[in-house]
């Protein structure tokens, strides 16, 4: 089994800017210019972003009860509060500079309180928030882009994902919710074979990259070629996932290939990824 490290280096430094600095104010996380239909803002000295463009390029899960918001990880949990300035950190109550609100219909929070609970490293220069979180690793090399393929009708398409916290939450779909060990299939390609019972194509590569573009560990998600009686084709799995450098197969649903899915159009959405 691959060793892999999942935690986040915490650091960060106090942001301050001048109100005539926020209106060119971007924010970008791991080399990525994130995209927002929402400016930061700046609040007593404090900036204040968007809490989906901080909580999804981090990772975090977020959750609402009336007027708290929960996010967590695996490393961390944070309760803030829309009525008042007192949160809730990995058990122990603190107080913010300033409280999170809504406006038009967006929840902005402090990133600078955001970064340390979660792990990422900040820093403003010039009008800009840089935002750095620290890759995953996989036997002990870190991964800089994640190089995902995959197969249509007429050919197929290659997508560069960034963002340290898309590749860990895909890495971890890969490693931690794949089924049973099974045999390899007789037969398994790139394209259709409609000749045989039995056989597989395959539907998306998933390549993880160190700095050197070079791989550092391959997944591959195939799919039971379907042009059989359904007599013929029970006794065959519909996806089965391949680690391709220990060439080991394991079984494989449906829903982990969506949640997948959900995790690539979040890193599309944000401008994560280059087709």
């Amino acid at each position: 089994m691959k060793k892999f490290f999942t935690g986040i280096v915490l650091t960060s430094m106090f942001l301050m800017v001048s109100p005539a600095d926020a209106a060119t104010t971007h924010i970008q996380m791991d080399e990525v210019v994130v995209k927002s239909a929402v400016a930061p803002e700046i609040k007593n000295n404090r900036t204040m972003v968007p809490l989906r463009v901080i909580s999804e390029n981090l990772g975090a899960h977020v959750q609402w009860k009336d007027a708290q918001i929960t996010l967590s990880t695996d490393e961390a949990t944070v309760t803030l509060n829309l009525k008042n300035k007192t949160v809730i950190k990995n058990g122990y109550v603190e107080q913010l500079d300033v409280q999170p609100y809504v406006k038009n219909n967006r929840t902005f929070v402090p990133i600078r309180f955001i970064a340390e609970t979660f792990g990422s490293q900040v820093d403003y220069n010039q009008g800009n928030i840089s935002i750095t979180s620290t890759p995953l690793l996989i036997d002990n090399e870190q991964i800089k882009t994640l190089r995902y393929e995959y197969n249509m009708a007429k050919g197929g398409e290659m997508q560069l994902i960034k963002g340290n916290a898309y590749h860990q939450a895909i890495y971890n779909v890969l490693q931690e919710q794949r089924g049973e060990k099974v045999e390899a299939p007789k037969d398994y390609y790139w394209r259709f074979n409609l000749e045989t019972v039995g056989s597989y194509t395959k539907l998306k590569q998933y390549d993880f990259l160190n700095q050197d573009n070079n791989s550092v560990e391959q997944y591959d998600i195939y799919e039971l070629n379907q042009s059989f009686s359904a007599e013929e084709l029970a006794p065959y799995p519909t996806f089965l996932l391949h680690d391709f450098n220990e060439n080991v197969w394991y079984l494989f649903t449906e829903k982990e290939i969506k949640a997948i899915q959900h995790i690539v159009d979040n890193a599309a959405n944000n401008g994560f990824t280059t087709v």
